[in-house]
């Protein structure tokens, strides 16, 4: 049997990360939410609603190394039908007291409505990105959080010509810290 293309899970990519963060990190935190926000495929935006949830690790003082997934639902109740869009993303970012910011690669997995200048249907694939995220805390462990990812879906497609989605999404968050 031979096999042509050979696909990471982002498991195990989380596994391996996890298995490279710095032991001597004096902290971690835990952070969940539900975030509503646009995403973007060809020439239609869709309505997203976008559960969260990561975990970060303070590697020296105010520098931190992040592992966040973002599960984002396109619900069937717009044109094209439902739709799914899963994010994973290791980061490097910079915490304070009552906030973070993070920036890093993602691995996007989907299946989700899309159109092009003429043509609508639903695309599916495993695209690279970018994405940046910021929480601020505003009472204690609650906070909101903002999220925007972009990923090149690279292959050629007469429903998504641009090649590029796009999430966009906000809401609250919970922190938990771990000693």
């Amino acid at each position: 049997m031979r096999t042509t293309d050979r696909h990471i899970s982002s498991s195990a990519v989380f596994a391996l990360l996890l298995s490279v963060v710095p032991t001597q990190a004096a902290a971690s935190e835990l952070s969940a939410g539900v975030s509503l926000g646009w995403i973007q495929a060809g020439t239609a935006t869709r309505l997203a609603v976008s559960p969260h949830a990561g975990i970060s690790w303070r590697i020296k003082s105010n520098i931190l190394f992040r592992a966040h997934d973002l599960f984002s639902v396109v619900p069937p109740i717009q044109i094209g039908g439902a739709g799914v869009y899963n994010s994973t993303v290791f980061a490097l970012g910079y915490g304070w007291k009552n906030g973070d910011f993070s920036a890093g690669p993602s691995v996007a997995t989907y299946f989700m409505p899309a159109c092009g200048g003429t043509l609508c249907g639903h695309v599916a694939g495993v695209a690279a990105g970018a994405h940046a995220q910021v929480n601020a805390y505003v009472a204690g462990p609650l906070g909101v959080s903002m999220s925007a990812n972009v990923d090149w879906v690279g292959r050629s497609s007469l429903v998504l010509p641009g090649h590029v989605s796009m999430i966009v999404v906000a809401g609250p968050v919970l922190r938990w810290r771990v000693q």
